[in-house]
């Protein structure tokens, strides 16, 4: 292989993508072990996913500006330090608080590997290989799904969960190694821009907020977090219309193509990113299978989509990526309609074929999605454009696991995970699947608003 600055480029982005997702998709496997040893409810051991996609989805648009003015390179590093010290910290917690302190720092460490990660792509490589590159990214991403479940499921049995953590410290460090010694360069797009500090507080504020209240809709405080948030954003949104050097530039919405592919990935990511925690629940706590077995069962979607992301990015370079990401979202939304009937007795090679169609369609999905929503926008705005993908995906993923929260916590109450509560697990994973199949046909709409926009792409 020949290791120009496009394929160094590429070839680091995936490997930074890929421990991005890795912890954050295996972590999984993991919840039952360390929610027994620090002794959580339901409640507390949904945040240990939750919290730290969270933290992402407050931290996403800083990076994107922080990474335009200082340089991509730069925060990618900065990125990847922090989520080594992140991943040591968490490895050695000693109780419940020590843990999610240092999930919150992960969550800040790969804010700045997902935004720094998709600009350094989308700068460096031409338009014409834009759809190829971010699909061989998106792969990475995928890969790390579907290796995670396998091998953070191992690492859990056989030897606790701790050693998930310490197996990603050496290929960060690798990261670090590569990015010194192939990429030599830096973009920085905002260069002589201010931070937008004050933009920057009423957004963290109103996203932490509004996604904290939502997982709790269920008490008054949450309504009114919910309310405060929706508040600040409203105000985060007119505060940055007037901005000189705005966190993120709104007037970006005004492109019908940019706006629909992220609400479209908004919905998604809402509507899918729950059923990973689901099944997870269904094998260990409804089947009584161990988190090696179940790790072997959760690999078959993310496979799917690893072998579906690059063709369907070389697709989207010829065909609407739209229309694929329509038809990708209307194949996901069978997988929802089959969960919706998941229980103690569903054949097992339903739930496999569900799966199989999830990855289908996600990964017919994802990657035209991505490449119209970074194709919409002007070269100078890539960090922007790659900071709000990212925030949409990981709003998404917040909002649907905080919704996993909000309705187990509704028909559990504060009980613990377990198999003698297998039926209220049944109960509540049917509720959630339910409600996230409305929301999928919301993006397979979404998709198609995009594709009858007048507005053009930036190739």
């Amino acid at each position: 292989m020949k290791f120009d600055l496009e394929t160094s480029v590429v070839f680091v982005s995936f490997i930074t993508s890929f421990f991005a997702v890795f912890l954050s998709a295996g972590i999984v496997l993991g919840v039952p072990s360390i929610a027994s040893e620090f002794g959580m409810n339901n409640i507390i051991q949904n945040w240990i996913p939750t919290i730290a996609l969270l933290v992402i989805a407050v931290f996403t648009l800083p990076a994107g500006q922080i990474s335009g003015k200082y340089g991509v390179k730069k925060s990618l590093i900065a990125g990847v330090i922090i989520f080594i010290i992140a991943s040591i910290g968490a490895s050695l917690s000693f109780s419940t608080e020590t843990f999610l302190i240092f999930r919150v720092m992960q969550g800040i460490g790969i804010a700045f590997l997902n935004v720094s990660a998709m600009a350094m792509v989308v700068q460096a490589v031409k338009p014409q290989n834009r759809g190829k590159a971010l699909g061989f990214t998106v792969t990475g991403i995928y890969l790390a799904g579907s290796l995670s479940p396998v091998l953070c499921g191992f690492l859990v049995y056989n030897l606790g969960w701790r050693s998930m953590f310490y197996f990603v410290i050496p290929f960060l460090i690798l990261c670090l190694i590569l990015m010194k010694w192939k990429i030599p360069g830096e973009w920085k797009t905002y260069e002589n821009n201010e931070i937008d500090k004050i933009g920057y507080v009423l957004y963290g504020f109103g996203i932490l907020l509004f996604i904290y209240g939502f997982t709790n809709l269920i008490n008054i405080y949450g309504i009114v977090s919910v309310v405060l948030g929706v508040i600040l954003l409203v105000i985060f949104t007119f505060w940055e219309l007037k901005a000189e050097s705005p966190a993120f530039n709104i007037n970006l919405f005004k492109n019908m193509k940019f706006t629909s592919s992220n609400i479209a990935a908004l919905c998604s990511y809402l509507a899918i990113a729950a059923i990973t925690t689901i099944l997870n629940y269904h094998f260990q706590y409804v089947r009584g299978w161990n988190a090696q077995l179940s790790g072997l069962m959760l690999i078959i979607t993310p496979i799917i989509m690893a072998i579906m992301a690059p063709n369907a990015g070389k697709l989207s370079d010829k065909i609407h990526p739209q229309k694929l990401a329509a038809i990708g979202m209307g194949i996901a939304t069978i997988t929802l309609i089959i969960l919706i009937f998941l229980d103690a007795n569903t054949p097992i090679y339903l739930i496999v074929i569900a799966m199989i169609l999830q990855g289908i369609g996600m990964g017919l999905f994802t990657t035209p999605n991505t490449n119209a929503i970074m194709s919409s926008v002007p070269p100078n705005e890539t960090p922007n454009a790659s900071a709000a993908q990212s925030a949409m995906r990981t709003i998404g993923q917040t909002m649907s696991l905080g919704l996993l929260t909000l309705i187990f916590a509704w028909i559990m109450g504060s009980l613990k995970l377990s198999s003698q509560y297998a039926a209220m697990i049944v109960q509540a994973s049917q509720l959630i699947c339910l409600i996230c199949t409305v929301i999928c046909i919301v993006a397979i709409f979404a998709s198609l608003v995009g594709i009858k926009s007048k507005d053009s792409f930036n190739i």
